[in-house]
């Protein structure tokens, strides 16, 4: 077996004519005669089991395309880095980027066109439309293959649940039930009963979460390229009294209130959080990463009313516009068969299944599928025997999901704009008396100046 080799992709202090990418791409020969096909694997610091699943991984698609030389990268998606890495050259062949960036990239004209090789492939009508519209530009062509995708979903502590009296096998199904479960694991636990994230636009992201399950449409595509903010609504206020109330009158929220996606997750696996939202698939890096013991975890869907949706998220597989044609059919191959194949062939799904239960990656994570649900439902038995994570304890999202309606982030100006979110939460955890009808209005303000520029 070959161990995969790796490169840190570092960040370029200054940018170099785009016109080295394409030298450097249509370089890619190595120099064994192989076509050298650089691909993105994991960022840096995965831990060795997955870089052992991986080497599996390369070595069965170079055994099956002996002509490709296959290089595994150490490889994050940042945006502030990306410009300068595709006019440095140093991005890999295929790589991957989350939703939320996709659409800018698009309208730069910053990925490759693949529609032809999706339709080739047989099964570009199987995608689930509202993530295929993650990938497609407005000329209608696909720029990408949507390779996962995650719903956000509620997790619990199943100890703390114990403790506090709770059945953690009925976990809350509404707003009103997550408050009554969170007052009372903080009155019995001393825990927080209920957290969210506040910090590094995580909190903006939290914020739109609960405001598209009670309804919210936080800004309007007006069809023209341009974006109107409309995160001064009735059910972002909603949100925000939730959370104040929860803080505030019944102190059910700790005393920690500047968290990220790092900090709430390590918080949560070491058992001072009952409840918090985040991405469905978060359960392998609480495990691997944080160290949670599997047997405390729960999962169910996150509560939905007055109309509201469940906001998704992930990513797409791509390649940088510069490659040449030989370079983008090898990449074209390689995605089909490392990200796609397994979602709909049952050789794949099983090879790929008991490569990663070997290397004790899991297998069986929750997520929001990218394709139909008869194609997910097939693809779930065939790996059925490798599942090593206790879907037993996340029954009531595997119940629930497919019975709410997915809801995509707002496209202008993401990030930038849930910075400016992470502003309201931190302010109602923090001032009792925080004015939230002043505060939607100017957050209203700062959005509209950011998506005028």
């Amino acid at each position: 077996m070959k161990s995969p080799r790796t490169v840190v992709i570092a960040g370029i202090a200054a940018l170099a004519m785009v016109g080295s990418l394409a030298a450097c791409s249509a370089d890619a020969s190595s120099d064994s005669g192989k076509l050298e096909l650089r691909v993105a694997t994991f960022p840096p610091g995965a831990d060795q089991a997955a870089y052992d699943a991986f080497a599996e991984q390369e070595a069965q698609f170079e055994k099956a395309n002996p002509d490709i030389d296959v290089v595994g990268l150490e490889y994050e998606w940042t945006a502030p880095t990306f410009a300068a890495q595709l006019a440095g050259g140093s991005l890999p062949d295929v790589f991957t980027v989350p939703f939320t960036d996709s659409k800018t990239l698009l309208e730069n004209g910053q990925l490759m066109d693949v529609t032809k090789e999706i339709d080739d492939l047989g099964y570009s009508d199987k995608f689930n439309p509202i993530i295929l519209n993650e990938v497609t530009g407005s000329d209608g062509k696909l720029y990408g293959f949507p390779r996962q995708a995650y719903a956000n979903g509620l997790h619990y502590n199943r100890d703390l649940f114990e403790q506090a009296g709770l059945d953690p096998d009925s976990p809350p199904t509404t707003w009103d039930e997550v408050r009554e479960d969170a007052k009372v694991i903080a009155e019995k636990t001393g825990k927080a009963g209920y957290a969210t994230m506040a910090a590094g636009n995580t909190g903006g992201w939290q914020l739109s979460v609960q405001a598209d399950s009670r309804g919210a449409s936080l800004q309007t595509d007006n069809g023209d390229g341009t974006y109107t903010s409309t995160i001064d609504n009735d059910a972002t206020k909603a949100t925000l009294e939730y959370l104040h109330d929860l803080r505030w009158e019944d102190n059910a929220m700790g005393s920690t209130f500047d968290l990220d996606w790092g900090s709430i997750n390590q918080e949560f696996a070491a058992g001072n959080i009952g409840m918090y939202t985040s991405g469905s698939d978060v359960y392998t890096a609480l495990v691997r990463d944080f160290g949670m013991s599997p047997d405390v975890y729960g999962l169910t869907v996150i509560p939905t009313e007055d109309g509201g949706g469940v906001l998704g998220g992930g990513d797409i597989a791509v390649m940088p516009p510069t490659l040449d044609a030989d370079t983008k059919a090898a990449a074209v191959k390689w995605i089909d068969w490392y990200y796609m194949q397994k979602l709909l062939n049952e050789d794949a799904a099983v090879t790929d299944a008991k490569a990663l239960a070997a290397s004790d990656q899991a297998v069986g994570t929750p997520v929001l599928p990218v394709l139909d649900k008869d194609t997910w439902d097939q693809q779930q038995e065939w790996i059925a025997p490798y599942v090593n994570v206790p879907q037993d304890q996340m029954t009531g999202f595997f119940d629930g999901i497919f019975e709410q309606t997915p809801v995509g982030e707002f496209k202008g100006q993401t990030q930038p704009i849930y910075a400016l979110m992470d502003n309201l939460v931190q302010a109602v955890l923090t001032d009792q008396n925080a004015d939230i009808d002043a505060l939607l209005e100017q957050v209203d303000v700062d959005a509209q100046a950011l998506l005028d520029e």
